[in-house]
């Protein structure tokens, strides 16, 4: 890893910490996520086995029910690397999310048929734009997960 990735990630940790704060604070967050339906995983690290935790723009599937059409995609700004989110959900699908509605113990899945992955790619993108260039901007194939939400925590 080079410096600027370094810098970079650990401007990425920092800021992420504190979107975080405030959802847990707020229930939404300011600035980049403002605009956005928000939820909060932690997950497992793959390596590691310690709880990671991130935010991220989340979706909802309109053909399924709720505890079933939560998405995310594993976009990571258009890098050419799939996030460490990602990699970690591989390993380790359990995870809790935190959204507007409750904390969930859940379990992620990726999307494997391709026509349900664009549909569902199709899906983010009406909702948010930004997305396609996201997908445009690199050349590996955006994993979209879905969390299927098991039990309500408290």
């Amino acid at each position: 890893m080079t410096t600027s990735d370094e810098e970079n990630t650990r401007q990425r940790l920092a800021m992420n910490t504190g979107v975080v704060a405030e959802f847990r604070e707020h229930g939404r967050a300011s600035g980049v996520f403002e605009q956005v339906e928000l939820a909060v995983l932690t997950v497992t690290g793959a390596r590691s086995g310690e709880p990671r935790t991130v935010p991220l723009v989340c979706f909802h599937d309109p053909e399924r029910a709720a505890e079933d059409g939560i998405f995310v995609v594993a976009s990571d700004g258009g890098s050419d690397r799939h996030p460490a989110w990602y990699r970690n959900l591989s390993v380790h699908p359990d995870l809790t999310i935190e959204t507007v509605h409750g904390r969930y113990r859940a379990r992620a899945g990726e999307v494997s048929d391709e026509a349900e992955r664009e549909r569902l790619f199709g899906v983010a993108i009406a909702k948010h734009p930004e997305f396609a260039s996201y997908r445009a901007a690199t050349a590996r194939r955006i994993p979209l997960v879905t969390i299927r939400l098991l039990e309500a925590l408290s």
